[in-house]
Protein backbone atom coordinates (compact mmCIF):
# COMPACT_ATOMS: atom_id res chain seq x y z
CA UNK A 1 0.00 0.00 0.00
CA UNK A 2 1.18 3.48 -0.79
CA UNK A 3 0.82 5.58 2.35
CA UNK A 4 1.54 9.29 2.21
CA UNK A 5 3.32 9.92 5.51
CA UNK A 6 2.51 13.63 5.38
CA UNK A 7 -1.03 12.78 6.46
CA UNK A 8 -0.08 10.24 9.13
CA UNK A 9 0.42 11.27 12.74
CA UNK A 10 1.80 8.82 15.33
CA UNK A 11 -0.46 7.00 17.75
CA UNK A 12 -0.78 9.15 20.88
CA UNK A 13 -3.87 7.69 22.54
CA UNK A 14 -2.21 7.44 25.95
CA UNK A 15 0.44 9.90 27.14
CA UNK A 16 1.51 9.48 30.74
CA UNK A 17 3.01 12.27 32.87
CA UNK A 18 5.82 11.11 35.19
CA UNK A 19 7.75 13.38 37.61
CA UNK A 20 11.37 13.45 36.46
CA UNK A 21 12.63 13.14 40.05
CA UNK A 22 10.52 10.10 40.97
CA UNK A 23 12.93 7.20 40.50
CA UNK A 24 10.35 4.60 41.52
CA UNK A 25 7.90 5.83 38.88
CA UNK A 26 10.65 6.05 36.26
CA UNK A 27 11.76 2.48 36.91
CA UNK A 28 8.18 1.22 36.71
CA UNK A 29 7.80 2.50 33.15
CA UNK A 30 9.35 -0.73 31.84
CA UNK A 31 6.20 -2.53 33.03
CA UNK A 32 3.80 -0.14 31.29
CA UNK A 33 2.69 0.33 27.69
CA UNK A 34 1.55 3.91 27.03
CA UNK A 35 1.98 5.39 23.57
CA UNK A 36 4.11 8.16 25.05
CA UNK A 37 5.58 9.35 28.34
CA UNK A 38 6.11 12.97 29.37
CA UNK A 39 8.99 13.24 31.83
CA UNK A 40 8.07 16.32 33.81
CA UNK A 41 10.69 18.83 34.95
CA UNK A 42 8.12 21.59 35.41
CA UNK A 43 5.03 21.50 37.67
CA UNK A 44 5.75 18.08 39.18
CA UNK A 45 9.14 19.16 40.54
CA UNK A 46 9.57 21.67 43.36
CA UNK A 47 11.92 24.63 42.66
CA UNK A 48 14.57 23.40 45.10
CA UNK A 49 14.58 19.95 43.46
CA UNK A 50 15.09 21.01 39.82
CA UNK A 51 18.83 20.29 39.73
CA UNK A 52 18.38 16.86 41.29
CA UNK A 53 15.53 16.09 38.89
CA UNK A 54 17.67 16.88 35.85
CA UNK A 55 20.41 14.55 37.06
CA UNK A 56 17.90 11.80 37.88
CA UNK A 57 16.48 12.13 34.40
CA UNK A 58 19.89 12.01 32.72
CA UNK A 59 20.77 8.89 34.72
CA UNK A 60 17.51 7.23 33.74
CA UNK A 61 18.03 7.89 30.04
CA UNK A 62 21.62 6.66 30.22
CA UNK A 63 20.35 3.40 31.70
CA UNK A 64 17.45 3.11 29.25
CA UNK A 65 18.69 4.08 25.81
CA UNK A 66 15.50 2.91 24.10
CA UNK A 67 11.86 2.56 25.04
CA UNK A 68 8.75 1.04 23.40
CA UNK A 69 6.97 4.40 23.63
CA UNK A 70 7.66 7.96 22.55
CA UNK A 71 9.61 9.94 25.13
CA UNK A 72 8.92 13.63 25.69
CA UNK A 73 10.51 15.90 28.28
CA UNK A 74 8.54 18.85 29.65
CA UNK A 75 10.92 21.66 30.52
CA UNK A 76 10.30 24.90 32.37
CA UNK A 77 9.66 28.07 30.34
CA UNK A 78 12.83 29.28 28.67
CA UNK A 79 12.42 32.77 30.07
CA UNK A 80 12.47 31.48 33.66
CA UNK A 81 15.40 30.50 35.89
CA UNK A 82 15.31 26.80 34.99
CA UNK A 83 14.39 26.72 31.30
CA UNK A 84 17.84 26.79 29.71
CA UNK A 85 19.29 24.17 32.07
CA UNK A 86 16.23 22.00 31.49
CA UNK A 87 16.65 22.29 27.73
CA UNK A 88 20.31 21.29 27.88
CA UNK A 89 19.48 18.34 30.13
CA UNK A 90 16.68 17.30 27.78
CA UNK A 91 18.96 17.44 24.76
CA UNK A 92 21.49 15.23 26.54
CA UNK A 93 18.74 12.64 27.08
CA UNK A 94 17.91 12.41 23.35
CA UNK A 95 14.10 12.31 23.69
CA UNK A 96 11.65 12.27 20.80
CA UNK A 97 10.33 15.72 21.67
CA UNK A 98 10.52 18.59 24.14
CA UNK A 99 7.25 19.90 25.61
CA UNK A 100 7.24 23.65 26.11
CA UNK A 101 4.73 24.74 28.79
CA UNK A 102 2.53 27.81 28.94
CA UNK A 103 3.10 28.78 25.32
CA UNK A 104 1.49 32.14 24.60
CA UNK A 105 3.24 33.36 21.45
CA UNK A 106 4.64 31.70 18.30
CA UNK A 107 7.98 33.34 19.11
CA UNK A 108 8.38 31.06 22.15
CA UNK A 109 8.27 27.96 19.94
CA UNK A 110 10.62 29.54 17.41
CA UNK A 111 13.08 30.54 20.13
CA UNK A 112 13.29 26.94 21.31
CA UNK A 113 13.56 25.71 17.72
CA UNK A 114 16.44 28.11 17.05
CA UNK A 115 18.20 27.02 20.23
CA UNK A 116 17.86 23.36 19.26
CA UNK A 117 19.16 24.09 15.76
CA UNK A 118 22.39 25.37 17.27
CA UNK A 119 23.00 22.09 19.11
CA UNK A 120 24.62 19.38 17.01
CA UNK A 121 22.82 16.35 18.46
CA UNK A 122 19.37 17.96 18.52
CA UNK A 123 18.67 17.80 14.80
CA UNK A 124 15.77 15.34 15.05
CA UNK A 125 14.05 16.75 18.13
CA UNK A 126 10.43 17.80 17.79
CA UNK A 127 8.58 20.39 19.86
CA UNK A 128 5.22 20.02 21.57
CA UNK A 129 3.42 23.14 22.81
CA UNK A 130 1.19 23.24 25.87
CA UNK A 131 -1.70 25.68 25.66
CA UNK A 132 -2.83 26.47 29.19
CA UNK A 133 -3.35 30.23 29.57
CA UNK A 134 -6.02 32.57 28.22
CA UNK A 135 -3.39 34.44 26.16
CA UNK A 136 -2.07 31.19 24.75
CA UNK A 137 -5.57 30.16 23.80
CA UNK A 138 -6.28 33.50 22.09
CA UNK A 139 -3.10 33.04 20.03
CA UNK A 140 -3.72 29.37 19.40
CA UNK A 141 -4.39 29.66 15.68
CA UNK A 142 -1.11 31.43 14.90
CA UNK A 143 0.81 29.08 17.21
CA UNK A 144 -0.69 26.00 15.56
CA UNK A 145 0.03 27.37 12.09
CA UNK A 146 3.72 26.84 12.88
CA UNK A 147 3.02 23.16 12.23
CA UNK A 148 3.13 24.00 8.53
CA UNK A 149 6.70 25.29 8.87
CA UNK A 150 9.17 22.39 9.34
CA UNK A 151 11.78 24.72 10.83
CA UNK A 152 9.49 25.32 13.83
CA UNK A 153 9.72 21.60 14.78
CA UNK A 154 6.19 21.86 16.18
CA UNK A 155 4.27 18.58 15.90
CA UNK A 156 1.74 18.53 18.76
CA UNK A 157 -0.53 20.69 20.90
CA UNK A 158 -1.34 19.64 24.47
CA UNK A 159 -4.35 21.09 26.28
CA UNK A 160 -3.42 22.28 29.77
CA UNK A 161 -6.97 22.25 31.08
CA UNK A 162 -6.12 22.57 34.78
CA UNK A 163 -4.28 25.86 34.36
CA UNK A 164 -6.71 27.12 31.74
CA UNK A 165 -9.65 26.61 34.09
CA UNK A 166 -7.82 28.19 37.03
CA UNK A 167 -6.59 31.22 35.09
CA UNK A 168 -9.80 31.88 33.16
CA UNK A 169 -12.26 31.40 35.98
CA UNK A 170 -14.30 28.96 33.89
CA UNK A 171 -16.35 26.43 35.82
CA UNK A 172 -16.15 23.31 33.64
CA UNK A 173 -19.68 22.19 34.53
CA UNK A 174 -21.22 18.74 34.05
CA UNK A 175 -19.37 16.77 31.36
CA UNK A 176 -17.10 19.82 30.92
CA UNK A 177 -19.94 21.49 29.03
CA UNK A 178 -18.50 24.97 29.58
CA UNK A 179 -15.09 23.88 28.31
CA UNK A 180 -16.23 22.05 25.19
CA UNK A 181 -16.23 25.14 22.90
CA UNK A 182 -12.59 25.82 23.81
CA UNK A 183 -11.57 22.18 23.46
CA UNK A 184 -13.20 22.00 20.03
CA UNK A 185 -11.28 25.09 18.92
CA UNK A 186 -8.02 23.44 20.03
CA UNK A 187 -8.77 20.47 17.81
CA UNK A 188 -9.63 22.69 14.85
CA UNK A 189 -6.48 24.77 15.25
CA UNK A 190 -4.31 21.66 15.53
CA UNK A 191 -5.85 20.13 12.41
CA UNK A 192 -5.34 23.38 10.51
CA UNK A 193 -1.66 23.20 11.43
CA UNK A 194 -1.31 19.49 10.70
CA UNK A 195 -0.59 18.74 14.36
CA UNK A 196 -1.45 16.03 16.83
CA UNK A 197 -3.61 17.27 19.71
CA UNK A 198 -4.01 15.81 23.19
CA UNK A 199 -6.71 16.43 25.78
CA UNK A 200 -5.83 17.52 29.31
CA UNK A 201 -5.64 15.33 32.40
CA UNK A 202 -8.46 13.94 34.54
CA UNK A 203 -7.68 14.57 38.21
CA UNK A 204 -10.09 12.36 40.15
CA UNK A 205 -8.42 8.94 40.30
CA UNK A 206 -11.37 7.55 42.25
CA UNK A 207 -13.90 8.33 39.50
CA UNK A 208 -13.25 5.67 36.87
CA UNK A 209 -16.66 6.17 35.26
CA UNK A 210 -16.06 9.90 34.92
CA UNK A 211 -12.64 9.27 33.39
CA UNK A 212 -14.02 6.84 30.81
CA UNK A 213 -16.79 9.30 29.91
CA UNK A 214 -14.29 12.15 29.52
CA UNK A 215 -12.10 10.01 27.25
CA UNK A 216 -15.13 9.18 25.09
CA UNK A 217 -16.00 12.86 24.93
CA UNK A 218 -12.45 13.81 23.91
CA UNK A 219 -12.38 11.13 21.22
CA UNK A 220 -15.71 12.40 19.86
CA UNK A 221 -14.32 15.95 19.76
CA UNK A 222 -11.44 14.73 17.61
CA UNK A 223 -8.55 14.58 20.07
CA UNK A 224 -5.86 12.03 19.24
CA UNK A 225 -5.56 10.96 22.84
CA UNK A 226 -5.43 12.03 26.46
CA UNK A 227 -2.69 13.01 28.88
CA UNK A 228 -2.69 10.81 31.98
CA UNK A 229 -1.53 11.10 35.58
CA UNK A 230 -1.65 7.45 36.70
CA UNK A 231 -0.86 4.08 35.09
CA UNK A 232 -4.39 2.85 35.90
CA UNK A 233 -5.70 5.31 33.31
CA UNK A 234 -3.71 3.82 30.41
CA UNK A 235 -5.95 0.94 29.36
CA UNK A 236 -9.31 2.76 29.61
CA UNK A 237 -7.90 5.63 27.57
CA UNK A 238 -6.38 3.30 24.98
CA UNK A 239 -9.75 1.61 24.57
CA UNK A 240 -11.59 4.91 24.16
CA UNK A 241 -9.22 6.25 21.50
CA UNK A 242 -8.76 3.01 19.54
CA UNK A 243 -11.16 2.66 16.59
CA UNK A 244 -13.07 -0.63 16.59
CA UNK A 245 -12.36 -3.39 14.08
CA UNK A 246 -15.26 -2.43 11.81
CA UNK A 247 -13.95 1.13 11.50
CA UNK A 248 -10.42 -0.13 10.81
CA UNK A 249 -11.69 -2.55 8.17
CA UNK A 250 -13.56 0.24 6.41
CA UNK A 251 -10.48 2.48 6.54
CA UNK A 252 -8.34 -0.22 4.93
CA UNK A 253 -10.94 -0.71 2.20
CA UNK A 254 -10.96 3.02 1.40
CA UNK A 255 -7.17 3.19 1.15
CA UNK A 256 -7.00 0.02 -0.95
CA UNK A 257 -9.60 1.41 -3.34
CA UNK A 258 -7.63 4.58 -4.01
CA UNK A 259 -4.37 2.64 -4.27
CA UNK A 260 -5.79 0.28 -6.88
CA UNK A 261 -4.06 1.10 -10.21
CA UNK A 262 -7.43 0.76 -11.96
CA UNK A 263 -8.64 3.78 -9.99
CA UNK A 264 -5.65 5.99 -10.74
CA UNK A 265 -6.69 9.55 -11.43
CA UNK A 266 -10.22 9.13 -10.11
CA UNK A 267 -11.47 11.75 -7.68
CA UNK A 268 -14.57 9.88 -6.49
CA UNK A 269 -15.07 6.17 -5.83
CA UNK A 270 -17.73 3.92 -4.35
CA UNK A 271 -16.71 1.63 -1.49
CA UNK A 272 -19.27 -0.64 0.16
CA UNK A 273 -22.05 1.43 -1.38
CA UNK A 274 -20.68 4.71 -0.05
CA UNK A 275 -19.32 7.54 -2.18
CA UNK A 276 -15.82 8.52 -1.08
CA UNK A 277 -13.30 11.20 -2.05
CA UNK A 278 -9.61 11.70 -1.33
CA UNK A 279 -10.47 13.45 1.93
CA UNK A 280 -11.91 10.13 3.11
CA UNK A 281 -8.59 8.43 2.31
CA UNK A 282 -6.76 11.03 4.42
CA UNK A 283 -9.19 10.42 7.28
CA UNK A 284 -8.71 6.67 6.93
CA UNK A 285 -4.94 7.07 7.20
CA UNK A 286 -5.31 9.12 10.36
CA UNK A 287 -7.69 6.58 11.85
CA UNK A 288 -5.28 3.69 11.28
CA UNK A 289 -2.35 5.74 12.56
CA UNK A 290 -4.13 6.07 15.91
CA UNK A 291 -3.46 2.36 16.41
CA UNK A 292 -0.01 2.36 14.80
CA UNK A 293 -1.49 0.38 11.91
CA UNK A 294 -0.85 0.67 8.17
CA UNK A 295 -3.39 0.11 5.41
CA UNK A 296 -2.28 -3.53 5.14
CA UNK A 297 -3.37 -4.15 8.72
CA UNK A 298 0.20 -4.47 10.01
CA UNK A 299 1.50 -2.73 13.11
CA UNK A 300 4.44 -0.41 12.56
Amino acid sequence: MNIDSSHVLPALRTTLFVPANNERALNRLAELSPDAVIYDLEDAVAPDQKTEARETLRSHFRAHRKAPFQRIIRINPLIGPHGTEDMLAAVACLPDAILLPKVEEPSEVLTLADALSSISNAAAFRIWAMIETPRGFMNLSVIAELGRAPASRLTAIVAGTNDLVALSGITPGPSRSNLVPFLAQMVMAARAGGLSVLDGVFNDLGDQGGFVAECAQAAALGFDGKTLIHPAQIEPARSAFTPDEEARREARAIIEAFDDPENAGKAVLTVNGRMIEHLHRDAALRLLARTGETASGKKE
